[in-house]
């Protein structure tokens, strides 16, 4: 019963890092995005600096999640990758495809990274929920 515990213990400390350094990564693209248009007058070394804050926490997030991961039980870390595959899947695929209709002319205005990303995230989601369904 301990061990059980202490596992539950783990997995949800390491889903609290992960959440920590994940709402740091957001904040950041946020103050990368907007920082320059709002708060600094679109200095550049700022930006530059404000990108490079991005990536280090960007990359520190992968690491959390990594972590995290290792954390997990076998299902657990199987319905994950599952999603993650799903969602790569979809990323290149309707990336390339959103990427080839602007080119194309075939919608509207441009093609927008944060659509892609917002996709990513949709099927990742949706696909850990139906693996989840399945596997309880």
């Amino acid at each position: 019963m301990k061990n059980q515990n202490s596992a539950k213990e783990r997995i949800v400390r390491s889903t609290k890092v992960l959440a920590l350094w994940t709402f740091s990564w957001v904040a950041s693209v946020a103050l990368a995005s907007f920082g320059p248009k709002f708060l600094w007058n679109g200095n550049k070394i700022i930006t530059a600096l404000a990108i490079i804050i991005n990536l280090i926490l960007g990359v520190m997030m992968v690491i959390a999640h990594r972590n995290h991961l290792s954390h997990l039980d076998e299902l657990q870390r199987k319905l994950h990758m599952d999603a993650m595959g799903i969602s790569l899947g979809v990323a290149v695929v309707g990336g390339l495809a959103y990427s080839l209709m602007d080119t194309s002319n075939l919608i509207p205005g441009d093609a927008e990274i944060s659509t892609v990303v917002m996709l990513v995230g949709i099927s990742y989601l949706v696909t850990l929920v139906i693996n989840q369904k399945r596997y309880s």
